[in-house]
């Protein structure tokens, strides 16, 4: 059995491959990949992989965004410590859900069930037909305010007024329309959650910004994107190539 890891924090991935090996030593990992960027150049060099075991949270971004620029075949056993992104992971080819920190028994039961749908598709097509159904009938809603401090008060800053979100020397800050800087207790993932993401784009590791900020963009070195927003910006904010077309997708507001 043919397998990678998709896992951007090193103990994590060598505590499951250590587990893996334990349970079956006939499952061969290919490789540990560590970012979006890393993950989609890997699995277009290398599509035939039977199973993967992927981590929602990554350095630059959730893993979803994986799924906008390669197409993945295989079944996909998702690995996080946030139980909020279920429903989301099984409309993608997930055939279960793991919560950290791993356990073996837990690990165990996980690939026994990978075998089980394996080799019985009716029953696979089933269980994801089920899924899919939830998930049609699972409507998100999304923040329209974040209460955000201010010397001895918590005031309302309106989404919607928001042009973009960056870390700045590990302090999460909004900056309005207005140029007006506002900090945000929550990490960039925490946050992407609560926005609308036809409306709000996580651009890379340190940045989202929204639809409205956006001027124009230029192209950058190795087939990459520069986008230039309509107020100014200490540095350059970067598409990677392989999210340009997901990113070119999520503007033009098409798939």
């Amino acid at each position: 059995m043919k397998t990678i890891i998709i896992e951007d924090e090193f103990i994590a991935a060598e505590t499951l491959k250590s587990l893996i090996a334990e349970i079956d030593e006939n499952i061969e990992i290919m490789a540990v990949l560590q970012s979006i960027e890393e993950s989609v150049e890997w699995i277009e060099m290398h599509p035939d992989l039977d199973l993967i075991f992927m981590d929602i949270h990554l350095a630059d971004g959730s893993a979803f965004m994986i799924f906008d620029s390669v197409e993945i075949r295989c079944p996909i056993i998702f690995t996080t410590a946030y139980d909020e992104y279920a429903l989301k992971a099984f409309e993608v080819n997930s055939i279960d859900y793991i919560l950290k920190p791993i356990s073996k028994d837990a690990l165990e039961k996980s690939i026994s069930k990978y075998r089980k749908l394996n080799g019985n598709s009716a029953y696979n097509q089933n269980i994801i037909a089920n899924l899919m159904e939830s998930l049609r009938r699972y409507n998100k809603s999304y923040k329209s305010y974040f209460l955000v401090p201010e010397r001895d008060k918590l005031i309302p800053l309106a989404v919607n007024d928001i042009y973009y979100i960056y870390i700045d020397t590990k302090i999460v800050k909004a900056v309005t329309a207005e140029n007006k800087s506002r900090y945000i207790d929550k990490t960039l993932d925490e946050i992407m959650i609560d926005l609308d993401p036809e409306e709000f784009f996580r651009a890379n590791r340190q940045y989202i910004i929204s639809r409205t900020s956006i001027k124009d963009m230029s192209i950058w070195f190795g087939n990459k994107l520069s986008v230039n927003l309509k107020i100014p910006v200490n540095e350059k904010i970067i598409i990677s190539k392989a999210r340009v077309k997901e990113f070119k997708q999520w503007f033009a507001g098409g798939n």
